[in-house]
């Protein structure tokens, strides 16, 4: 099944507004918070069925993979062709955002969603911000038309709840000088550390979607959990989101190394005021909790340029951004023969009145 947020006033689409924090009228700008939406008489979605289509030999070749589905467009009634992953998207004739149910309820359903903070509008600017407004980057990646193409993604992700106990045992060493009239003696004492520490770690994030890139993903962080919302689908009306393409318990090894690495780091630094310490053994001990789904907002832009790849991602929460950026040869060379041609020119200047 399918879903679209109505206006009550006016009948058209709403979408979920980052600075309001509430679902707005995209025609009368009629706002509601989410809850209202989904309170009796606060909104009648308009739902249809879901066709499974097989494309692997028609539409795709031989070649292909994946299984694709089709639905209809309650708002005006074209056909929409997603892939099996897809939860959030857009109907590509009228614009409605279209909300895919069956991919994100029951079982599938994530405990959590972190709305949108950051607009459109502001990412747009950040994003030329971060192009440096094309001072010395290809036009193409300023331009309206490749800014226009900056989307709101739900990236699917699970939270992981640990405990963890480390055990580690070191040797370390202090060096103190002492005269004795006209010689100095080096003294160098020798200690024997041991460390038992435990600490509670909570939400560590690993994304759970096979196209995102997982380093991209970690330098995002970090996001402020405590604005964690309970799930609801009116958070993703106007967004793309998708469903995890990993379940939880394939993905804890990844969680794992990192709370290894942060709890090694922890005891590590306990031990402090020696001239050296090294590290004989170490043993860490870790009791899962709990994990949760949940959807992350992520600002995103990918273009192919010379025959690569770049990405501008950006926090949806808290605008950090991470990406590569390509550089115009071309304005290089620009700017570096322009500003010696102006050198040249102030030299020759100041020559004429000295």
């Amino acid at each position: 099944m399918i879903r679209t947020y109505k206006c009550p006033n006016c009948g058209a689409n709403m979408v979920y507004n980052a600075s309001k924090g509430m679902l707005v009228c995209e025609s009368c700008e009629t706002f509601k918070t989410v809850t209202e939406m989904e309170s009796p008489g606060g909104n009648s979605p308009d739902k249809t069925s879901e066709t499974k289509k097989d494309f692997h030999e028609s539409y795709y070749g031989s070649s292909a993979t994946d299984d694709f589905n089709m639905f209809t467009c309650p708002t005006c009634g074209a056909e929409i062709l997603t892939d099996i992953h897809t939860a959030a998207t857009f109907c590509s004739y009228c614009g409605s955002p279209t909300l895919i149910e069956s991919r994100l309820s029951g079982e599938k359903s994530p405990s959590y969603v972190l709305p949108f903070k950051i607009t459109k509008e502001a990412a747009r600017e950040a994003y030329l911000k971060w192009t440096g407004r094309g001072i010395l980057t290809p036009s193409v990646f300023v331009s309206a038309a490749t800014i226009e193409k900056i989307t709101g993604m739900y990236v699917p992700f699970w939270l992981y709840n640990y405990g963890a106990e480390m055990q580690m045992q070191a040797d370390a060493t202090r060096i103190r000088n002492e005269r004795r009239g006209d010689v100095e003696y080096t003294h160098t004492d020798h200690f024997h550390i041991y460390r038992d520490l435990y600490a509670a770690y909570s939400h560590i994030p690993v994304d759970a979607s096979e196209k995102m890139d997982d380093t991209t993903m970690d330098l995002l962080e970090p996001y402020h959990y405590n604005e964690l919302t309970a799930f609801d689908m009116g958070y993703l009306a106007g967004y793309q989101a998708e469903k995890y393409n990993y379940d939880g318990n394939v993905l804890k090894d990844r969680a794992e190394r990192r709370i290894k690495s942060y709890i090694t780091d922890l005891t590590r630094s306990t031990i402090k005021g020696y001239a050296t310490v090294n590290v004989i053994h170490s043993n860490v001990n870790m009791q899962p909790d709990s994990m949760d789904y949940a959807l992350m907002p992520v600002w995103m832009l990918n273009y192919r340029f010379q025959g690569k790849n770049y990405s501008f991602i950006m926090n949806g929460q808290t605008g950090k951004v991470v990406g590569k950026l390509p550089v115009s040869k071309a304005k290089v060379a620009f700017w570096f023969f322009g500003i010696t041609a102006l050198v040249y020119l102030v030299a020759n200047i100041i020559g004429l009145f000295i």
